[in-house]
């Protein structure tokens, strides 16, 4: 016979809802920062060639390597960023 479990409480439902949202919230922000450098830096590449990084055009650098360091940072404040959020909230839920 199965045992069934008790239901959480409300506070604990409360918590899981806020780690969601801050994660849906973590999510969105990086992936508009993807968005910026992947899409909008060729987009509008004529616009950006005054622009210079390290002596280069800011779309000839971004389309070159600086897309994909970009991409390494973001991975990289992901994982750091989750870590933390669960770890916070697995410190709040245990009692």
């Amino acid at each position: 016979m199965d045992k069934l479990k008790p239901a959480p409480s409300p506070t604990l439902l409360a918590r899981r809802a806020a780690h969601w949202q801050a994660t849906q919230r973590l999510t969105a922000v990086l992936l508009l920062v993807w968005l910026l450098t992947g899409f909008l830096t060729v987009f509008y590449a004529r616009e950006l060639l005054h622009l210079q990084l390290f002596g280069w055009p800011l779309p000839f650098y971004m389309a070159a390597q600086g897309a994909s360091l970009v991409y390494l940072a973001i991975i990289g404040c992901y994982a750091w960023r989750m870590r933390r959020l669960d770890q916070r909230c697995q410190a709040e839920e245990s009692p």
